[in-house]
């Protein structure tokens, strides 16, 4: 008797997990990320036509800046994935052939900025003269979300040698949960050629990340061109490890027609020693370069400058200030600092306030608002400006403190989102979630999105990519996709994760195994989707 109930039992075990297995193919075959806030899909395939075409009737975008066109050129491209489409059209039904893509954008405005509507609905008919795909947005950046998905959508049929969209018709309503979706590169630990810049910029398009945080500077170099001081880039690690004012500018452009912001960092007073480089003045002393000197008007006229440049072409609302790690012993060793601290009756954390509130007044004074690392929070929160967004790093329990005070944050924790950190999985990045402990709605709203940090100690144009994915793309879905549609355990979207990193490669992004820790090699010969 005992032997049948183990047989039966081991019999409906083996049921549940067919059926386990039936529904992770479902989901699986569902190769979207990050996952749509709605999506519908049938059983049948249809074809792009040879001449498959952007078709704008009825827009109100005029696209005079060619966004929406580049957009659509660059979908044909990453559909293609580089292979020769050469299949003989002639003999497809015209009934199966898609001939493009309606798209309607419904805001003339293309302006990029903070909590512009990035939502989109895409329908891909099923046969029976389908003519074109539809695709509607409220804004251009909205559209060009909706180019990734069908981009997602569609396969090279190896047999036929043309594009295949398979499982129409298709249904996508789409938005993201969050406003703020970011990406940190470090240029000061390492510097970044322009078009390593571009492919991270393009790769983060792929994933639907929409803010580019350009930690530009640092103690260890300074190397970008600022035109009101223009001895600041003496720090530079050497002449050709630069960036011209132009060249920034080139990269913010680059990343907006692409739907991305770019957050300009100067991280102040620490994290500050190149500057005095090229003015040694910043410097308390030669001995003591860092943090930068609190008691010379002109480390505030040489802030200025800088911010009065950026404002020129970092137009993102927000400008991050840093002042993270700030070690103040410099202010008190350094005769005439000490002398000015005893004249202003500060101490030590007095004067690190003070820094920090007069830095921010220039920056709003330029139109900004600022984005602080926690430490200024947690030191004199109360104090900061109510335009200060903290940024959390240091660890969990953060974010509910700062908008429990009434500010607002962007999610960064070092234990789960630091992309240096290679012990960091992509698990631990896909349930990392932002609103861990904050109920209240009105505090939820205060917590803009989160960011993964490609800090760059360890980092260069040779491994960058490989330590970012597909490690960030976990962080893109929990950013993106509305919480009901996360999965609760990762290991549920492994085989749609691996199909993304696969495709990221197919792009010539070189996105890493997603076995082992960050960064890791394949350890065997194997198909990519098995990796």
């Amino acid at each position: 008797m005992m032997g049948k109930i183990v047989w039966v039992l081991l019999v409906v075990l083996l049921l549940v997990q067919a059926v386990l297995a039936i529904d992770g193919v479902s989901v699986d075959r569902l190769n979207i990320w990050p996952m749509p806030h709605s999506v519908s899909h049938g059983r049948e395939s249809l074809f792009l036509s040879k001449d498959f075409e952007l078709n704008t009737e009825g827009t109100k975008y005029n696209d005079g800046s060619g966004i929406l066109k580049d957009g659509f050129s660059r979908l044909l491209d990453m559909v293609r994935v580089a292979h020769v489409v050469d299949g003989n059209f002639s003999k497809i039904d015209t009934s199966l052939l898609l001939q493009g893509l309606h798209v309607v954008v419904l805001s003339a405005d293309g302006q990029l900025q903070y909590g512009i509507d990035e939502s989109y609905k895409l329908s891909v008919p099923a046969s029976g003269k389908p003519g074109y795909a539809y695709l509607e947005a409220h804004t251009v950046y909205g559209a060009l979300h909706g180019f990734q998905t069908f981009s997602q959508l569609c396969l090279f049929n190896f047999t036929a040698r043309v594009i295949e969209v398979p499982m129409v018709p298709w249904t996508v309503i789409d938005q993201p949960r969050f406003f703020f979706r970011g990406l940190l590169i470090d240029t000061s630990r390492h510097y970044l050629p322009l078009p390593v810049i571009k492919n991270v910029i393009d790769s983060m398009a792929y994933a639907k990340l929409n803010v580019l945080h350009w930690h530009i500077v640092d103690a260890q170099s300074f190397p970008l061109e600022i035109p009101s001081y223009p001895k600041l880039w003496d720090g530079a690690y050497s002449v050709s490890e630069r960036y011209t004012f132009a060249d920034a500018a080139e990269i913010v452009s680059y990343a907006q027609r692409r739907g991305i912001n770019v957050l300009g960092e100067i991280d102040v007073p620490g994290h500050a020693r190149s500057w005095g480089i090229g003015y040694p003045s910043l410097w308390p002393s030669k001995d003591c370069p860092e943090p930068l000197d609190v008691s010379n008007n002109f480390t505030f006229k040489v802030i200025d400058g800088i911010l009065s440049d950026f404002s020129k072409i970092f137009k993102f609302k927000f400008v991050h200030l840093g002042g993270d790690e700030v070690n103040t012993s410099c202010w008190t060793l350094t005769p005439h600092v000490k002398k000015w601290l005893t004249k202003h009756h500060m101490n030590e954390s007095q004067a690190y306030q003070y820094f920090v509130l007069r830095a921010q007044n220039i920056a709003l004074s330029h139109g900004y608002e600022i984005v602080n690392w926690e430490e200024t929070f947690n030191n004199f929160g109360n104090k900061l400006s109510r335009k200060t967004v903290v940024h959390n790093w240091l660890g969990a329990g953060v974010a509910e403190k700062v908008v429990a005070a009434g500010l607002r944050c962007i999610v960064s924790n070092q234990d789960k989102w630091y992309l240096d950190h290679l012990d960091a999985t992509w698990q631990q990045f896909y349930m990392n979630e932002p609103l861990t402990n904050i109920t209240n709605p009105n505090q939820q709203k205060l917590v803009l999105g989160g960011e993964v940090c490609m800090w760059g100690e360890h980092i260069d144009g040779s491994d960058i990519e490989q330590t970012i994915w597909p490690r960030a793309a976990a962080a893109a879905e929990r950013l993106w996709t509305p919480y009901d549609n996360l999965a609760k355990d990762p290991r549920q979207v492994t085989g749609r994760l691996a199909h993304f990193r696969c495709l990221l490669n197919q792009r010539g992004v070189a996105a890493a195994p997603l076995a082992g820790l960050g960064r890791v090699a394949p350890e065997e010969p194997g198909s990519c989707y098995t990796q």
